[in-house]
């Protein structure tokens, strides 16, 4: 029983699994906590998105 025991314990194929489930909580656990910030930081009136957009409307304008 005990040799069962050690061969389970010492036996890390599914360990790689348990590792990325671990790192996609950690990522989630952000991602939630600081999902305000960066909401703000994509949609806001100086946010990525807006100045990508208003980047473009120039651009459109310059060439007519």
């Amino acid at each position: 029983m005990n040799k069962k025991i050690l061969e389970f314990l010492k036996d890390d194929d599914g360990q790689t699994a348990t590792e990325y489930i671990l790192l996609l909580a950690v990522v989630a656990l952000i991602i939630f906590k600081f999902k305000d910030a960066v909401q703000d930081r994509l949609t806001g009136d100086n946010g990525i998105i807006s100045n990508v957009f208003n980047k473009a409307d120039d651009i459109i304008n310059q060439l007519q």
